[in-house]
Order: structure tokens, then sequence, then C-alpha cells
């Protein structure tokens, strides 16, 4: 029996060289956590080399799991080496384009695999390929060339239970802040993630936010509270703006995929204006801008605060609900919901695969019955073969379905023509040309300005057959969040040092009935559903009733700046800290507590 746990020389040196790799794959992926700043990775070993000891020994073990799995124990830890450093090459890449690391929930989209391959085509130069390819074959070749290991099945099985367990412990260790692990200088900051994968080390950062909830459970939440907040905003009258149309009006939600205005950069000057339509109707219909909780991705946290009212701003960073919550909800209140017992028909529309961010299961939760996405758009419209569904063609779909309806609808659009990669040429040839851009940045920036051109040809489009629908409808457009440029193009604007600026959208609505012109300054995504009832003079449960009086005391609610009604807000006034207090409370009772919400506000 001896013989079967007796390792060899060569297990020997099998050891220490993953033992070798683990130390080098936590290297890599504190480099990639630090923007590839291998003064700042040394620097951080020296503060924290407990951490870089421990999160090494986690990949050793990793490798070891793998090599035993596998009759090769070479291709095993190759392998489990290929995948860390494909791990940390998305973890790079998704901090170059919208500057967060990348979080356990992101894994979920390793099954859109192939839509992603075509989002990201023309991001990656094509020398790296090539050199990865080059690499990978190398070390192909060299475990063909290295020698043979035979390990008996019982010393395997006694590798893959210690390692699996040691890795399982690990994890728990790090989720459960233990003292071991605080001892190592670890501490758990969910409220800032790239503080978090910056000063943990990716491994740890990553473990712990496997158990991560959205919202810790305010002081004094039961349900008791819940009720005196729904008794203090039932009590409130309806703000009506707007007066309420003949019959229930179509309302329509057009969420425009890395839209702003790209004329607010004056560094910039184009050929001619990119949007002409919007600029000029701006004045005579509610316009502003949306605060989005976003920069450069992450749409459905958009997405989700506009549907269902709820703010990105009390869940902890780097949160995204579709994926970590409503997936696992059976219901869940929203303006969808609202609308269905009001006899509305609702409908979700979206040119991309239906599986991004869980949508064919979100949609039905949030109470639509019925998702057109990309693979019931056979025919669908692009301006070149590689390119991404047009908004005119979205918009098109989504007026055919206003007009085929027997019965007041909702309808939700989100558009995929202007997600990157900004490529020359993918929505056709580029039309406007820009002065003042450096060299390198000048067809990137020139192809999106192209693009925004294209969206406002579409909305020309939509107001014209807003005249042509009978039912009254009203339509809310805005931009999810502004589009992953270079940085460089955004650092030669002057925008490094305005957050309220890098997350500004277009918002504008527009209607077939009188809805007035004013204002509607900048406004979070959660407050388009109550304004879109306000303005139409539609009644409001009482949870719209809490948005509209927090909308008039903070109608922008962002973790980077909040904006209050007559400018930003540098420190919150008893009034609006009471107020977040009640709006807080609701969120955590919707998302983790036991939504007894559902039944008293909505």
């Amino acid at each position: 029996m001896r013989q079967y746990f007796m390792p060899s020389k060569r297990i020997g040196a099998l050891l220490l060289t993953l033992l070798l790799g683990g130390f080098i794959l936590n290297f890599i992926m504190q480099a990639a956590s630090l923007n590839m700043d291998f003064d700042s990775v040394f620097n951080w070993i020296s503060q924290y080399y407990w951490l870089y000891i421990s999160g090494s020994l986690f990949f050793f073990f990793v490798l070891l799991t793998f090599s035993a799995l596998i009759p090769n124990v070479y291709s095993g830890a190759l392998i489990a080496f290929v995948i860390c450093i494909i791990l940390a090459i998305a973890n790079y890449k998704k901090q170059g384009t919208t500057g967060e690391p990348l979080f356990p929930w992101d894994l979920r989209q390793i099954k859109n695999a192939q839509e992603m391959s075509k989002i990201v085509k023309g991001m990656i130069s094509p020398y790296a390929v090539i050199l990865a390819l080059i690499l990978i074959a190398l070390l192909v070749y060299l475990i063909f060339k290295m020698p043979k290991i035979k390990i008996q099945l019982p010393l395997r099985f006694l590798m893959i239970v210690l390692s699996v367990t040691i890795i399982v412990g690990f994890v728990q260790m790090v989720g459960s802040q233990t003292a071991l692990a605080t001892s190592m200088k670890y501490q758990n900051i969910p409220w800032n993630q790239k503080v978090n994968y910056s000063q943990n080390g990716f491994v740890y950062a990553f473990a712990g936010n496997l158990n991560q909830t959205l919202m810790d459970k305010p002081d004094g939440y039961n349900k008791d509270a819940i009720e005196a907040i729904a008794k203090k905003y039932s009590a409130l009258p309806d703000q009506m703006s707007g007066k309420a149309p003949a019959e229930q009006p179509n309302i329509m939600f057009m969420m425009d995929e890395a839209f702003f205005d790209p004329t607010r950069m004056p560094t910039y000057t184009m050929s001619e204006d990119p949007l002409k339509f919007i600029h000029q109707v701006q004045n005579s219909t509610p316009s502003g801008y949306m605060l989005s909780p976003e920069f450069g991705g992450n749409t459905a946290n958009i997405e989700f605060e506009a549907l269902t009212g709820l703010s990105m701003y009390f869940l902890k960073d780097g949160s995204i609900p579709y994926q970590q919550r409503i997936v696992k909800m059976s219901s869940m209140p929203s303006i969808v919901s609202i609308l269905n017992e009001r006899g509305y028909s609702t409908k979700a529309l979206h040119p991309f695969d239906d599986t991004f961010y869980n949508r064919n299961q979100v949609y039905p939760i949030l109470g639509f019955e019925k998702f057109t996405s990309e693979k019931d758009l056979k025919d669908a419209q692009r301006f070149t073969p590689n390119g991404y569904i047009s908004d005119k063609y979205a918009v098109q779909e989504a007026v055919r379905e206003l007009k085929n309806s027997d019965k007041p609808t909702f309808l939700h659009l989100v558009t995929m023509q202007n997600h990157f990669p900004f490529t020359k040429g993918l929505n056709g040839p580029n039309t406007i040309s820009v002065k003042g851009v450096k060299p390198e940045y000048k067809d990137e920036l020139e192809t999106y300005v192209h693009d925004t051109k294209l969206t406002d040809y579409a909305l020309a489009y939509l107001s014209e057959q807003l005249k042509t629908i009978k039912r009254p409808t009203i339509v809310a457009f805005w931009g999810d969040h502004l589009p992953a440029l270079s940085e460089g193009i955004y650092t030669q604007a002057g925008w490094d040092n305005n957050p309220r600026l890098k997350h500004e959208t277009k918002l504008m609505y527009m209607a077939n009935f009188d809805i007035g012109k004013q204002s509607v300054g900048t406004l979070s995504p959660a407050y388009i559903g109550p304004t879109i009832f306000q303005l139409s003079g539609q009644p409001m449960p009482p949870y719209y009733k809490m948005l509209e009086k927090i909308k008039s005391e903070i109608p922008g609610l962002n973790k980077n700046v909040l904006i209050g009604s007559s400018g930003e807000i540098s420190e919150l006034t008893p009034e609006q800290t009471s107020l977040l207090n009640d709006y807080k409370m609701v969120e955590y009772d919707i998302l983790e507590g036991d939504n007894y919400s559902k039944d008293l506000l909505f």
C-alpha cells in the first residue's frame, strides 16, 4: 500500500514546478489588476506579502487539481494555467473599457462566448493573438518533450481531495472574513471594488465576491418600518404635470446603447451637427440628461434602475442585480408589473442575444409577457453584414408592435447599434469629420460620431411615426451610458476630473399628445418611470410617489456625484438623508428582505 502514496523525485520536481507556477500566476493576476504596472505589483507584495503568498498557494492547489485529474500531469497544469491567464486578460481588458475589475458573476456570460467575441472584435491586437498562439504551441511542444510522470490512482485521488478541500476552505475563509484572513491584512471592501482588487489582490477580492449580497440590512428594518413608509407616501397627492389623455396611452422606453451628445466635448469640431433632430426639438419637448450609474458598460444596471425604480446608489460596488439576485426570484415589482395590473400588454425588444445578462429569464420575472430578440428578427437590417442591427430597424419593429396591438402597450426597446468596438466602416462609411482630435483616435471618434447621427435619424423617424399611431403614445428616450471610447479621447476633452459629464447621457420625452416642453434637468434612470406617469397624467402607486418626492430633492443619485434641484450636492440635508433612508429601506425589502413593499407600495 505504501508504494501507492510515496512520491518519486519526478513528482517532487512537478510539485516544485507547480508551486513556482502558482507564484507566477498570482503575480500576473495582480499585474492585470494594477494596469500592468510591475512597480506597483512589487510594492503591493512588499506590503501584503501574506496575501501574495497565500494567494499563490491557492493557485498552486488549482494547478495541482488539474494535474491530478488529467492523465498527462503537464497537460492538466497547462490547461489550468491558460484558463487563469485568460481570466487575467479579461480582468485587464474590462478595467480598460469600463473601469471595473472582473467579478464572479461576469463569468455567467461565458455561455455568450460567440456573441462576446463579436463585441470585442478589433479590441485585441492581432499581434497579441499571434504571440499567444506561439506561446501555447511552445508549451504544448514542451509537454510532449518533458519526461512522462506516472502517478498511481490512490495518490491522484489523495492529491485531488486535498487540493479541493484546501480550495473550498480558502474560499470559505475569505468569504467569512475569519481571523486568519484578517491577520494577513485582508479587508473586504465591497463598496469600492477597484480598491478591493488593488489592495487585496485578485484572488482574495474575487473569492470575497463569490457570496456577496447586493446590500447590507439597514438598521431598523422590519414590517412595521415598511408599513410606516407606505403610510407616509400613500398620503401624498399625485403630482401630474400633464393632462391624462382620453384613453390609456401606449408607453415606450427606448434605451439606446452607448449614446450621448458628442458635441458636448468642446475640444472637437465636427463638420456637421450629428444630432440635428435632437437639438432642433429638445427645447419643445421635455428633455434633459440622464445621470447613468455606469460608464462604458453594464447596460443591465441602467435598465434595472429604469424598470424597477431601484437605485444602484445603494448597492455594493460592482453589483449586477440581474445576474446576482433577480434571476433567482419568482417575481419582481416594476413598471412592467404595475402596467400589467392596469390592463397593459407588456413587451420587450432587444435586437441581440436574448441570454445576455440573463434577460430571457429576468424579463418574465419583471412581468414582461413577450420578448423579441435577435433570433426572432431574421430579416433585420444592418449597415454591414458584421454590424449590429440598426437603430432605425429596431424603431420600425417597435412601431409595428405598437400599431398592431389592440390594447394599451408598454414596449421596452434596448438597442445595440452603437455598441463598441467603434471599428471604421462597421455601420457604413463615416459621414462626419472631426477636427482637433489626435490622429490615433480620429477614426474611432469619427466612427462613434457617425453612429450617433444614425441614431438621430432613427429618433426623427420615430417622431414622425408617433403621429400615425392612433392611440395616445408617449416615449422616453435615453442613452444608457457613455461609450467605451479610448481614455485619451476623454482626457483630451478635459473630462478626466468631471464625473458628472462622464455619466450624463441624453434624455428626451416625446408624445403624440401634449406633454408640455419643460426641461427635466438631470435625472437618474430610477425616476424615468414616475416622470412618464407624471407627464401623461397617470395615477401613481405609493412607491412612485416616494420616488417623486426624492426626485424633487435629489434628481441625480450617483455614487460619483449627487445632483440637487439647484446643482451638485456636497452635503446632504437632514431631510434628504431621511428620504434616502426610506428609499434604502424599501430597496432592501424588495431585493434582500421579505418584500412587504409588494402589497403596500405597488
